[in-house]
């Protein structure tokens, strides 16, 4: 972008493959040549990058300019949705890929071509100047991009490219595939690793989508297209398919929106052990807790047993696999181990997690304390069953511990052994019986057939909460850690002044630059020439400060500086203003009166819709447009003797005012309803409805007695609405 390139050694960019190395990292060091800003190493070894920053010299570490990438991308969308942003999805890589492969490398390829090209052909070295690489880079990409769409040569054109020089060249795509050769060679090794671990053969394949800027590149499409032996489907828009899937699981996340259910399920990329010395100082015991592609989040429970503390260090299984050159995780002490009062090892369960960001942790831990029968009325206890044939899930070379499964999601007390879920990977080995609840229907068949057995003793236990100090490699440590969020919300409160003061600023240059079109334009009849002249000099005045002892001011000076413009601007647009609505108040009270008067006048001549006013009414009616045409007669004579660069005789405040002061007069007075008449009413209406009725009921129906349902009429007595039914 064009501010990337006036400001290349501030402006921080493809950061993202420096988290978790080290600055010495070789990496890291071969980046380091392609980038416009400083790499510096930080205390901890880990990359740091050196900015100006409020005309000061600072380093700020990879994390924090993550933070503050995301803060940006939290108040742009905050700025568009009109509501606050407190989480959001962050895209992961999928579980076989080449990080050090993407759309980056094939500029990468097409710079290097041109800059070899134009050292030779104009004796310019582009690698020297920042700018000048910088802009090669962006010219690259779109020749990238029409390649893709054509097979001819392009022509690439950069004007004053390097002292003065405008420089130029061509490719075609077959030159380009030439290029890239080495590249597109290692696209199929991620796609045999994806069919190796799935365990999938190409012709189990239905459909192939891809997604992303590179998959462009005709020859990449061949390659994945080949590999597959199908055509690859193009369906998803290409740049937006993250974003769109990570605003998919914030709508599935979020309880403010409702979405078809999905089945989601992580996995862990990596396979993660732990290691751990025995009690036998010369041995260690390792064990793989989470496979490659372990479902994810997990949680699992392993058991030891021990007299004293102990560490658990947990690594990555495959150190050749991880894309960094630091396997390890953390080291984690699990302290206030003690033994048994009877001196034997106590029982310790340690809860492993990988959480739902793909995290893992040694989350919790416990030892497990049998309880006398006098502390179980006063601590929280758990029944323990000492079964003879319990075995554990896993049994380890020391014997000194067990594991146990849980998904996540689950709460975070102990999971009972043997707890599986589908998204937990089946075990040969048999469940333990620890907390095992019996069949009860079994329980019952055999009772009948078997002797009563005697119970088996119970033990009363505690759980007891250990620390646990964790060491991470790589991760922020707490102090570090609040030390950046501090960090941090002190830069976003500055970035807050700083954008009050700009806009501050950005007001003044306006109003200088909207004004004086207009006193050439619109306003140039309201302002006198005198004051057209001072206050032309002020504006070209304060423009020239803008640009001079004012570009870096306090947000206070800039709010003075356009109080003072404003001082002389406002009665000029305020007249303006009230020649434009003057004449349109004016004509509407005009109106107004006209109507008001014509009723009155219609009063006056006993017009029937009129008559029932009383004559009082009408007469105040009378009266106020009699004021108000008076007033309005003297408004508009004050005004006709001011000229267009003086101050209004009459606002239009004061015209609205006497508007509504008469329709508050006269509306009420005017829209008054006629009385209602009453019609007459006939006399004895349902006498000659009597005489017919006991005609044609005769005098023999008068004296029957017929059988009637309550409320329900003879269907043939045609005049039942007018008789009164119990």
């Amino acid at each position: 972008s064009t501010v990337q390139i006036t400001h290349a050694h501030n402006t921080v960019s493809n950061f993202k493959r420096f988290h978790g190395r080290a600055f010495n990292d070789p990496f890291v060091q071969k980046e380091k040549e392609k980038l416009s800003y400083d790499l510096v190493p930080m205390k901890n070894g880990g990359v740091g990058v050196k900015v100006m920053y409020m005309d000061e010299e600072h380093i700020f570490s990879v994390e924090q300019i993550s933070a503050m990438l995301l803060t940006k991308l939290k108040e742009t969308a905050e700025s568009n949705l009109k509501k606050p942003v407190t989480d959001c999805v962050i895209s992961v890589l999928g579980t076989a890929f080449d990080p050090f492969l993407g759309g980056r490398n094939f500029d990468g390829k097409l710079v290097d071509y041109f800059c070899a090209e134009i050292k030779s052909k104009y004796k310019l070295d582009p690698k020297t100047k920042v700018r000048a690489l910088l802009r090669l880079y962006q010219e690259c990409e779109k020749l990238k991009k029409l390649m893709s769409s054509n097979s001819t040569d392009i022509p690439l054109n950069i004007e004053c490219f390097m002292n003065d020089t405008d420089v130029s060249g061509k490719l075609n795509r077959s030159q380009f595939e030439e290029l890239c050769a080495d590249l597109l060679q290692r696209i199929e090794m991620p796609l045999l690793s994806l069919m190796e671990q799935t365990q999938l053969k190409v012709e189990d394949v239905n459909a192939v989508e891809i997604v992303g800027g590179a998959t462009r590149i005709p020859a990449v499409k061949e390659r994945i297209a080949k590999f597959f032996g199908k055509d690859v489907s193009t369906t998803l828009n290409a740049d937006e398919a993250i974003a769109r899937g990570c605003a998919l699981q914030c709508a599935i996340l979020s309880p403010a929106f409702k979405v078809r259910e999905f089945s989601v399920t992580d996995a862990t990329p990596f396979p993660i052990s732990l290691l751990w010395n025995t009690e036998a100082e010369d041995t260690e015991g390792v064990h793989e807790v989470f496979s490659r592609n372990h479902a994810a989040p997990f949680s699992k429970v392993l058991t030891f047993y021990r007299k004293g503390p102990f560490e658990l260090e947990a690594f990555y299984s495959d150190p050749n696999g991880v894309p960094y050159p630091e396997s390890k995780i953390g080291r984690y002490v699990i302290q206030n181990v003690a033994a048994q009062k009877d001196g034997e090892k106590s029982k310790v369960k340690v809860k492993v997690r990988v959480n739902t960001h793909g995290i893992f942790s040694v989350s919790t831990a416990s030892m497990v304390e049998p309880v006398k029968s006098e502390e179980c009325e006063d601590v929280s206890v758990e029944t323990e069953v000492e079964a003879q044939d319990q075995r554990p899930i896993e049994n380890f070379s020391d014997k000194n511990i067990q594991q146990e499964n849980s998904e996540a999601g689950t709460q975070s007390q102990v999971q009972t052994d043997g707890q599986q879920t589908s998204q937990s990977p089946p075990s040969s080995e048999p469940p333990s019986e620890e907390n095992k609840i019996p069949d009860v229907k079994k329980t019952n068949e055999k009772k009948g057939d078997q002797p009563p057995e005697a119970k088996k003793p119970k033990i009363k236990v505690k759980n007891v909460e250990l620390p646990i100090e964790a060491n991470l490699v790589w991760q922020l440590g707490k102090d570090l850690l609040n030390m950046y969020i501090e960090t941090e919300g002190k830069m976003i409160m500055q970035d807050k002044l700083e954008k009050e003061r700009n806009d501050a600023k950005n007001a003044v240059e306006e109003y200088v630059y909207e004004f004086r079109d207009k006193l050439s334009g619109p306003y140039e009849k309201f302002v006198c020439e005198k004051d057209l002249q001072g206050f032309s000099a002020l504006l070209a005045e304060t423009e020239g400060w803008l640009y001079e002892e004012g570009e870096d001011e306090a947000k206070q000076v800039y709010v003075e500086k356009l109080e003072d413009l404003k001082k002389l601007g406002t009665p000029i647009e305020m007249r303006y203003q009230e020649a434009e609505e003057r004449p349109r108040l004016l004509q509407e009270l005009g109106h107004r009166l006209q109507y008001y008067a014509t009723i009155a006048g219609e009063f006056r001549n006993k017009d029937e819709k009129y008559i029932h006013i009383d004559e009082m009414e009408m007469m105040k009616v009378e009266k106020c447009v009699s004021e108000v045409v008076e007033w309005m007669n003297n408004a508009v004579s004050a005004q006709a003797k001011k000229s267009l660069d003086q101050d209004p005789a009459v606002h239009s405040s004061e015209i609205k005012a006497k508007l509504q002061e008469l329709n508050n007069v006269c509306e009420p007075v005017v829209t008054q309803p006629k009385p209602k008449v009453d019609s007459p009413k006939e006399e004895n209406p349902l006498s000659e409805q009597s005489d017919y009725k006991t005609e044609d009921m005769g005098e023999d129906d008068k004296n029957s007695e017929m059988p009637q349902q309550n409320g329900e009429c003879h269907p043939s007595d045609q005049n039942t609405i007018n008789m009164d039914l119990d």
